[in-house]
C-alpha cells in the first residue's frame, strides 16, 4: 500500500449520487465547474506535474505504470479519477477494492489523492472522494480505508472531515537494510 503523501482540500461540496458516470455523459462544464471523470492518457502530464509540485520529485515511470494498471477503465474495482476545472486537471484520486487483506472483507482503499494548490478549498477533493466512494458502493463494498503519514495533518484533517476515523489495524514496518 502506497501511503497517501499528498494534500487535499477541506471543502464541503456534496458529490452527486453518481458523479463519475454523470461526468462522462454531461455536456461541457460551465466555467469554474468541477467535473470528476476517469483519467485519460492525455491527463498524465498534468497529474505528474501536480504530484511533482507536492513531492518535489517527478516520477514519470511510476505514473505511467499506475495509468496502465488503473487507467484502463477496468471498472469500479480499480479507479483512477481526475477532477477537471475549465479544461484543466485540478486533482486526482486513485483507489481499488482489495479482498480479504489482513482477514478483512473486501473494502475500498484510497492510495493517492492530490489537488493542485490553486484549486484547494474549493471542494475538489470532496467531489473526487465522493465519486470514488460511489464506484466502490457499486462494487458492493461498504468500507473505505487509507493509510497516511502520521505527520500529514492536512490530509488527516481532510479525511476526518469526510467522516473517516482510526480503523482496527496498526501499521508496522522494519528496515530491511538494518
Amino acid at each position: 500500500m502506497t501511503r497517501v503523501t499528498t494534500r487535499a482540500d477541506t471543502g464541503n461540496t456534496r458529490a452527486r449520487k453518481r458523479p463519475a458516470l454523470a461526468a462522462r455523459r454531461a455536456p461541457a462544464a460551465r466555467p469554474g465547474e468541477v467535473t470528476v471523470r476517469a483519467v485519460r492518457r492525455q491527463d498524465l502530464d498534468q497529474v505528474i506535474a501536480i504530484d511533482a509540485g507536492v513531492t518535489g520529485v517527478e516520477k514519470r515511470a511510476y505514473w505511467l505504470s499506475v495509468f496502465r494498471r488503473y487507467g484502463d477503465g477496468g471498472g469500479p474495482e480499480r479507479q483512477f479519477l481526475v477532477a477537471e476545472v475549465d479544461g484543466r486537471v485540478a486533482g486526482f484520486i486513485i483507489g481499488e477494492v482489495r479482498d480479504w487483506e489482513f482477514g478483512a472483507p473486501p473494502c475500498g482503499w484510497v492510495f493517492a489523492i492530490d489537488v493542485a494548490p490553486e484549486f484547494r478549498l474549493a471542494g475538489v477533493a470532496t467531489r473526487m472522494l465522493g465519486a470514488l466512494r460511489a464506484g466502490f458502493r457499486r462494487s458492493g463494498v461498504r468500507k473505505l480505508r487509507t493509510m497516511l503519514a502520521r505527520d500529514n495533518t492536512l490530509i488527516l484533517s481532510f479525511f476526518r472531515s469526510q467522516g473517516m476515523m482510526t480503523g482496527p489495524f496498526i501499521p508496522l514496518e522494519m528496515d530491511l537494510d538494518g
